[in-house]
């Protein structure tokens, strides 16, 4: 017999710690190769951390909800092995701090910065931790930092977490509660010593009344993060929403033809998302200033076309999975991407990395039957794209022989961009270049 150290695995280069949710398995209990052992969750995506060995657990290192370290051992296993295993040395582990849900990866590409990066190194001056005794967590940091939150504010915050450490919901609390109040990027700039204008209010949030027979329910941590990630995104954006009508008749019948012998060769289904996929990806490659995001006063523009793809939870939380790349592959691919995506958002089995990156998000209303919708910008990004579901309509067509009445396949595409810096212009031309390519749908097509 020998004992296994389980430790946490690297999830990607941006995460390096993760909250521990359930254990699966307990002390005693019996586990199988690549069985799950716990559940885990990380700012952006819950998952489950399999074993990599058969045995038995023998111990576990931390409890529910504590905060670990990715290449911490979290728990050992008693094998069958000849002598003890890791499952990665402590010395090859790369530790990146942790950023908050609406701050992607920072990727340096040809000298320009990122937008999260550069809001953090270029316009917002770091907070010196260096004073503190106190532990603080990589998201903690990053937050008082963005939040303008000094070291001794933090350090009379009142910590909810274990062994009394501050908590994401602590940060949130302490700033709603009027003791610090977030400024614009140019106050942020000066001297402490500068008073913060009397116009500046503080946040309030009005009272709920609850009668004998309401239920109270109380916001699972994904559902917090969602609330707060829509909340900055109306606060931070020029919300503007543009709308076309599609004719997809076209495409409809050409899926009607092929999705029985796709899914027969394949074993799997071709849905209408890949489709739209496909002709985002073209739209912005033909409008690629679309496809930026905003550092204060500067514009990035993206080099990858990055689409996410929103997909509900059985929880009903939401959650997007990102397509790198997605210029790159043909519809095949797509489909293959798309499909595996989905099928592992609803099992939680996504990768930490695979909610990362994106530089435009596409939301399906019509899974749902709605015709419409005016969604929220995915920020750090400038646009979303909605489509609707697929209605017969009676429609006027222009024929040689003069204009007649037919029914048609129908579908509402709506685009929210930020005025800031998309103007009405490029959000409407793009939503109709991308409807032009669904319309214009080639009926003999392959794939």
């Amino acid at each position: 017999m020998a004992l296994y150290e389980l430790v946490l695995p690297k999830m990607g280069e941006s995460v390096a710690e993760a909250t521990i949710i359930k254990w699966v398995k307990q002390p005693g209990d019996q586990i199988d190769i690549d069985e799950s052992v716990l559940e885990i969750a990380t700012d952006k995506v819950d998952s489950e951390v399999p074993s990599p060995v058969s045995g038995k657990l023998v111990k576990i290192f931390f409890k529910e909800d504590e905060i670990v370290q990715v290449g911490a051992v979290i728990a050992t296993i008693e094998t069958e092995a000849i002598e003890t295993k890791t499952e990665n040395p402590p010395s090859e582990q790369v530790f990146t701090p942790v950023l908050p849900m609406e701050v992607e990866e920072h990727v340096q590409r040809d000298g320009i910065p990122d937008l999260a990066t550069a809001n953090h190194e270029e316009i917002i001056k770091p907070v010196d931790f260096s004073s503190s005794s106190r532990f603080y967590s990589p998201l903690v940091k990053s937050m008082a930092a963005e939040e303008g939150i000094s070291t001794a504010d933090l350090d009379k915050i009142i910590g909810t977490g274990s062994e009394g450490r501050v908590t994401k919901k602590d940060i949130i609390d302490f700033i709603n509660s009027g003791k610090t109040v977030q400024t614009d990027v140019a106050s942020k700039e000066l001297s402490s010593s500068v008073p913060v204008p009397e116009q500046v209010q503080e946040r309030k949030t009005s009272s709920v009344s609850v009668s004998g027979g309401d239920e109270i329910i109380e916001m699972d941590r994904m559902r917090k993060l969602i609330a707060d990630h829509m909340v900055m995104s109306k606060q931070t954006s020029a919300h503007v929403t543009s709308f076309v009508e599609a004719d997809v008749t076209n495409l409809v019948q050409w899926r009607d033809r092929v999705k029985n012998s796709f899914e027969k060769r394949e074993g799997e289904k071709i849905t209408f998302t890949p489709i739209f996929i496909e002709a985002v990806a073209k739209a912005i490659k033909d409008l690629p200033m679309i496809n930026i995001s905003v550092n204060g006063i500067q514009i990035i523009k993206k080099r990858d076309i990055n689409i996410g793809m929103a997909a509900a939870l059985p929880s009903g939380n939401l959650i997007v999975p990102v397509i790198k790349n997605a210029d790159q592959l043909n519809l095949y691919g797509l489909t293959k991407a798309v499909n595996d995506l989905a099928s592992r958002s609803r099992l939680s089995k996504l990768k930490p990395d695979e909610t990362q990156g994106g530089t435009f998000t596409m939301t399906n209303l019509g899974t749902f039957g709605n015709i419409m919708g005016t969604p929220i910008i995915n920020q750090p990004q400038v646009a979303v794209l909605a489509v609707g579901a697929i209605k017969k309509k009676p429609a006027v067509i222009e024929t040689e022989f003069g204009d007649v009445i037919a029914i048609r396949h129908m579908m509402f595409l709506s685009l929210s961009y930020d005025h800031r810096v998309v103007d009405g212009s490029l959000g409407g031309s793009f939503v109709r270049r991308v409807a032009d390519y669904l319309e214009s749908w080639d009926v003999n097509r392959e794939i």
